[in-house]
């Protein structure tokens, strides 16, 4: 089962597939945010495209395990999404997603100068690698 992670920004999104075994996540592109309507109707087509059985959006919570700013907006997206397919969608907790994929990168030994650049695609593969760990059948 192919699963798509979304890493939704206030200016971009991030996205990323599973393989078909639903084993590894990779990230697959960035969307620049244009409206909630017209991104979730870009994420429903490519996970259309790309045979998708689930989608999973990345959620931010505060200290107290409440959503914060970010995470009620990507509910609101996930609401929008929900009207543009028929594709199952799942909040899931995207905590530190973005630490990750920085630390990912320096790990890597890609230079200041490159890690500098976008980052939703790789937070969105690590949202997506944590779901997938956890949900191992």
């Amino acid at each position: 089962m192919r699963i798509l992670a979304v890493d939704h920004g206030e200016k971009s999104i991030g996205l990323a597939i599973s393989d078909s075994t639903g084993t590894i996540a990779n990230p697959l592109k960035v969307i620049e945010h244009v409206s909630r309507v017209i991104d979730a109707a870009q994420v429903s087509e490519l996970a259309a495209q790309n045979q998708v059985e689930l989608i999973i959006v990345g959620q931010s919570f505060d200290e107290e395990g409440r959503p914060n700013l970010a995470g009620r907006r990507a509910a609101r997206f996930a609401e929008a999404l929900k009207m543009q397919t028929q594709i199952p969608i799942v909040l899931w907790d995207e905590s530190f997603s973005t630490q990750d994929a920085r630390a990912a990168r320096i790990e890597l030994g890609v230079s200041r100068k490159k890690r500098a650049g976008h980052l939703d695609e790789l937070a969105a593969a690590m949202i997506l690698q944590s779901y997938l760990e956890q949900h191992k059948s």
